[in-house]
């Protein structure tokens, strides 16, 4: 593998659509495409279906981390395929929801960190799909927005729950019940970016970020992802219970012990993410 050239692991395409999602590897990052430009990367369900398989892919692969990216350099993905929501029965609504919930729920909790490359707008559950990855970076062009309820809608793909936990109840509520657009200065002045890129080649700005925390454990990487998310749900001491739970479960890891050795030998700890 030559680092920064892309080798094609596999795509799919959702019958009777143009749409297309394609997964590729950049270097140690796995990369999830929308294709889907004609559409502003809309969300549709057979898509949905496609990234849960593609994070099959890329579980048994040996890559690092895992890169949400929008192509066309207009929108990372402009919410759900609206003519999808029609004349549906609520049984269909409501699994529909569900499958969207928990292919989210998988990524925010994914063996692998993620980073979302915002380059244009993420809204509805584009911007939901940004909210269930670790990291979010965006260019200048970036803009978020979760304006379901200028339709009516509640936002169905986790919106009204991980955006109140990322920058505060009323910073989300305003953002929820307004409907308006957050641009990338201000996206990442509340907390919902965590880092602004050149636009001219976003992805290697992303894989380059990833280089920070890649030669890291993947196992400790993982436990301290989710002593803070589940930490953040519950009372602090419950959550200082999470932290004792897992700060044990990594001294007795493999790269735990590892690590403490090598700091006292003075050596780089060569971890193996176990």
């Amino acid at each position: 593998m030559i680092w920064g050239y892309p080798v094609h692991i596999n795509s799919m395409r959702t019958k009777g659509s143009s749409m297309a999602i394609e997964l590729t590897r950049l270097g140690e990052c796995a990369v999830i495409t929308i294709q889907r430009k004609e559409a502003l990367n809309a969300l549709n369900y057979g898509m949905l279906r496609s990234i849960n398989q593609m994070l099959d892919d890329v579980q048994a692969s040996d890559a690092r981390c895992l890169i949400f990216y929008g192509a066309g350099g207009k929108a990372f993905c402009a919410g759900a395929d609206i003519s999808e929501l029609l004349d549906r029965t609520v049984p269909e609504e409501y699994a529909g929801t569900r499958l969207g919930q928990s292919v989210f729920s998988r990524i925010e909790s994914f063996m692998l960190p993620s980073i979302a490359v915002v380059d244009g707008y993420a809204l509805g559950g584009g911007c939901e799909l940004a909210l269930a990855c670790t990291f979010r970076l965006g260019t200048a062009n970036a803009r978020f927005g979760l304006p379901e309820v200028k339709l009516g809608l509640v936002p169905g793909y986790g919106g009204t729950q991980r955006l109140p936990r990322l920058i505060g109840v009323g910073a989300a509520l305003e953002m929820l019940m307004t409907g308006r657009f957050v641009a990338a200065e201000e996206a990442l002045r509340i907390g919902l970016l965590h880092k602004l890129i050149d636009a001219d080649d976003p992805l290697q700005h992303a894989v380059a970020f990833a280089r920070t925390f890649n030669h890291h454990s993947l196992l400790t990487l993982r436990l301290v992802r989710d002593a803070a998310l589940r930490g953040t749900a519950v009372p602090l001491h419950e959550g200082l219970s999470i932290e004792a739970d897992l700060s044990t479960v990594s001294m007795r890891s493999e790269d735990g012990q590892e690590g403490i050795q090598a700091f006292l030998a003075k050596r780089t700890p060569q971890f193996r993410d176990r």
